[in-house]
């Protein structure tokens, strides 16, 4: 993965334990469908991890040189399958308190990296 680039987000899901493992279920390994599997293979995405903490969640996405954020968000909202998805999860999720309207996941900011 020596070409890939690293991004990193930030959502909240909503703070019920129920609908966490929900979400958590929904996230288990083979509980993803395959559509949205293949959809973040095609937009350039090599590896994906997500990461919980209370109900904050943090997603680091490793990529290769054809992925563009942008061109991933056109695809997905072309993508019946994948709206679908977003439908569901946002049952489970919010927005963080400073995203702007429509805003799910927000991008991070790196202030460190140990050299």
């Amino acid at each position: 993965m020596s070409n890939t680039k690293r991004f990193c987000y930030s959502c909240d899901l909503k703070d019920d334990k129920e609908l966490i493992e929900e979400y958590k279920a929904h996230h288990a390994p083979g509980s993803v469908p395959k559509e949205i599997i293949e959809s973040i293979k095609d937009a350039g995405v090599v590896a994906m991890e997500i990461y919980l903490t209370g109900n904050r969640m943090f997603m680091i996405m490793e990529v290769d040189e054809t992925f563009d954020p942008i061109k991933k968000a056109e695809m997905d909202a072309n993508n019946p399958a994948v709206q679908n998805w977003e439908k569901l999860m946002w049952k489970f999720q919010q927005a963080l308190p400073w995203a702007n309207n429509g805003e799910k996941w927000i991008s991070l900011d790196k202030i460190f990296k140990l050299d």
